[in-house]
């Protein structure tokens, strides 16, 4: 039977209605979010026109405040955000739409003078207008406004939406533009006094119409010349061509990129270029590059398609020597996020104690679960990947690592019982003695519990 002290809305309303009002305003002392919360509880009893002129008012003192939010500040307002989106579109969209619609749109064009104002690391606040585009949308659809109405407002947010919320809502409210409101917004775009080479939010509007209305040649056009020969931008332009049937200008596209000066390459590239080839024909040529981008950077995507496209038996001696390749690949890190990922946690530990003296103990978020997938059935190879990140630890003096480090050794020690040959490698007493020696004076991690 549940105590009566826990704290569950059964109990609760048995306090009565009196004794809990008492309690609410207590606790709401001093709370300012509270109090808004509750002001909107409220305006909500007296109907959707007082819980309006409530989110009204808070959207316009939030407008004009001009102090900076810092990290102390920012999740109790990215609270008081959201709050305000939810009342906008539950307690007032389920009874005034075309109200809400105009009160989220207002909700939107916060954006730019929050963001310049609030420290914002987290993304946190971020996500709140990114769940308000979303609701602007739905609401849209319900309000139903005026197709050109509404491209009237969007050009006048794009001029001066500087993160770029007001162009990615163009696909969402396209069905509510029409063709007409579409033609309105672009025309519009094309007539303004804004350069579009120095204008992020239209240029991109216009990539949104021009997706929109399945206009490869027009979303091409809003890319310059040097833009072209960029990867990411080439196989955007190859995926819209190749989509369209034009699979000769998707070739054409997607090699743009100059061979000799295209530093890092994107996966996105290199896969519409398997797209592409594999379009034409070329499927032996697609195969071959497959295996060429698994080879330069292990990533998993290209491997599987290529030993997808193989015969059955054929594909066991292929992942072998797709294996060999990985405990070879140059960077150690690469190949071991890739083995214990695929995965291959026998290879992951063949390639542990072969390269050993290449683990770096920085990468925490990898060797950390690495070390624990590897536990049961080779806990030597466990036990280098976390002397590696106590390693880094202690001689780097990352003193907020210590409480982890510390942690990590109690595990090298359950481990040693488990290894019958240390190999040449350390044993755990040997290594433990030899931590003493050379960092036996930084306390705070011995006195962590290591």
């Amino acid at each position: 039977m549940t105590s009566k002290t826990t704290l569950n809305a059964k109990n609760l309303a048995a306090l009565g209605a009196d004794r809990l009002a008492d309690l609410v305003l207590e606790l709401a002392k001093g709370n300012a979010g509270a109090k808004r919360r509750l002001r909107l509880e409220l305006a909500s009893e007296a109907g959707s026109d007082d819980v309006a002129r409530e989110i009204r008012k808070r959207l316009g003192t939030i407008a004009r405040s001009q102090s900076f939010i810092d990290w102390q500040g920012r999740n109790a307002f990215a609270a008081d955000l959201d709050m305000q989106r939810r009342a906008i579109v539950t307690q007032v969209g389920s009874l005034d739409p075309a109200e809400a619609f105009d009160l989220i749109w207002r909700f939107v064009a916060l954006a730019n003078g929050i963001y310049e104002r609030c420290d914002d690391s987290t993304g946190k606040v971020q996500s709140v207008f990114h769940e308000a585009c979303e609701d602007l949308i739905d609401l849209a659809e319900v309000a139903a406004p005026d197709p050109l109405a509404l491209a009237d407002q969007l050009l006048e947010a794009l001029a001066d939406d500087d993160y770029g919320h007001y162009p990615t809502l163009i696909s969402g409210l396209a069905p509510i533009l029409g063709s007409e409101g579409l033609q309105r917004l672009k025309a519009g775009i094309a007539t303004s006094e804004f350069n579009l080479s120095d204008n992020y939010a239209l240029r991109m509007a216009l990539e949104q119409i021009a997706d929109v209305e399945g206009d490869a040649d027009a979303y091409i056009a809003q890319q310059s010349d040097q833009a072209r020969k960029a990867p990411q931008v080439a196989a955007e332009i190859a995926r819209r061509l190749l989509e369209a049937g034009r699979i000769e200008d998707a070739w054409v596209a997607i090699n743009a990129p100059d061979e000799k000066d295209r530093g890092w390459i994107p996966y996105e590239w290199e896969a519409t270029r398997i797209s592409v080839m594999q379009a034409m024909g070329q499927t032996e040529a697609a195969r071959d590059f497959m295996w060429t981008c698994y080879a330069r950077s292990l990533n998993p995507g290209h491997l599987r398609a290529w030993l997808g496209g193989l015969p059955d038996f054929e594909d066991i001696e292929a992942e072998t020597r797709a294996m060999e390749h990985a405990l070879g690949f140059e960077s150690f890190t690469t190949s071991l996020h890739f083995l214990i990922t695929w995965p291959a946690i026998e290879q992951a530990a063949v390639l542990i104690t072969n390269r050993a003296a290449e683990i770096d103990g920085h990468h925490y978020e990898l060797l950390g679960p690495a070390s624990d997938a590897l536990e049961d059935r080779h806990p030597l190879a466990a036990t280098l990947l976390k002397r590696g990140l106590i390693d880094f630890a202690l001689q780097n003096s990352r003193v907020k690592r210590y409480r982890h480090a510390a942690r990590h050794l109690r595990e090298c020690k359950n481990l040693a019982v488990r290894i019958d040959d240390f190999a040449q490698f350390e044993t755990h007493e040997a290594y433990l003695d030899g931590l003493k020696q050379t960092h036996g004076q930084k306390t705070s991690f011995w006195g962590a519990g290591a």
